[in-house]
């Protein structure tokens, strides 16, 4: 989506004359990792693309959504060779980690050095960068946390305050494809700790299904006694999407993901003037202040996640403070023309 909104970005492209090349080769989050036929005839076609489009014109700066680990790594790998063989100058933009794990192995720090040296290394948040800081100086990075669109700005927040003031039980949503890591077992656990404490509540999960099923979701349920209490909508977009946003009261999102970076769908929730509950994994912390827009608690700790949870609910007060302070804290910092003057500013400076 980040690459989206930037190759329709109208500031990026009125002041650079810009190419775009396609990097997506997995349809859905399903496919992501695996090795096809199809993948690999996509990579070919990239590769000599990317090969005419050199040969053809000369590029000041290659800006790149570098993937740092698994099968796409070494595609990228590919595209770096084309690039630096033609003496391209390149600054690449991570939207996931791993390298410090991954570099372990001889075989990959190589790699490592030979893909970073002589560029500029675009991060999400400053808490990312013990993961590449063997290869790239810190003079070399730039911080650049992504944005996204203010679809919530027709909304009035003191309306959307009162009517979740008056609702009885508490709503409490996680959104993201039902995969075990982004913590929806985990969240379940804390659900059912809710519940043994006789904590009124009512749980919505949203998304698309991962190595998390619905039959397997709703066999969690039952094996809680959680059957009425909890919800699951599969995948909502658009209007829906918002109606479940406006409709909510704490947003959870207990990610113990070894990936994960700067999650849009908090930005999403601040939006909507949710107090947040979330783990410090990857760059989250540049999103969520302890106490201030939500809470920080370890990853996988069901019990303290119904602590923090049972806090929110018992004080109606600070559903409302802590949303209102992550919505205004969204304004100033996380919105697509945040991000996309941040990137200008960096794009101008490598020229």
């Amino acid at each position: 989506m980040v690459g989206k909104w930037i190759k329709e970005s109208v500031l990026i492209n009125r002041e650079f004359d810009c190419d775009y090349l396609n990097l997506l080769a997995s349809k859905d989050v399903g496919q992501s990792g695996e090795i096809s036929f199809g993948k690999l005839y996509t990579l070919l076609i990239t590769f000599f693309k990317l090969f005419k489009t050199l040969f053809s014109k000369r590029y000041d700066l290659c800006y790149f959504a570098l993937t740092t680990t698994g099968i796409a790594f070494y595609r990228d790998i590919l595209l770096v060779f084309l690039l630096k063989l033609f003496g391209v100058k390149c600054i690449f933009h991570l939207h996931n980690k791993g390298v410090a794990n991954a570099a372990k192995k001889s075989f990959h720090k190589d790699l490592y050095k030979y893909v970073f040296k002589n560029t500029k290394v675009i991060i999400l948040s400053e808490y990312l960068y013990s993961d590449i800081e063997l290869f790239v100086p810190r003079s070399d990075i730039y911080i650049c946390p992504n944005g996204i669109p203010a679809i919530a700005e027709k909304l009035e927040v003191d309306r959307l305050n009162s009517s979740r003031a008056k609702h009885g039980v508490k709503t409490i949503l996680f959104l993201s494809n039902m995969i075990e890591s982004k913590g929806v077992y985990v969240l379940l656990d804390a659900l059912n700790e809710l519940s043994d404490r006789d904590i009124k509540f009512k749980a919505v999960f949203v998304g698309g299904e991962g190595d998390v099923t619905s039959n397997q979701f709703y066999s969690k349920l039952d094996k809680l006694g959680l059957s009425g209490k909890v919800d699951y909508l599969g995948k909502k977009y658009g209007s829906e999407k918002e109606k479940i946003f406006s409709e909510a009261d704490i947003f959870v999102f207990p990610t113990f993901y070894e990936k994960e970076c700067f999650p849009l769908v908090l930005l999403e929730a601040m939006q909507y003037a949710l107090p947040i509950v979330t783990t410090p994994e990857g760059g989250i912390m540049s999103i969520v202040k302890e106490q201030e827009n939500g809470y920080l608690v370890k990853q996988g700790a069901s019990k303290e996640l119904a602590e923090k949870i049972a806090i929110l609910i018992a004080n109606p007060h600070m559903i409302q403070e802590m949303g209102n302070k992550g919505r205004s804290k969204f304004q100033k910092e996380f919105t697509l023309d945040c991000f996309e003057n941040r990137l200008f500013q960096i794009l101008m400076s490598n020229l």
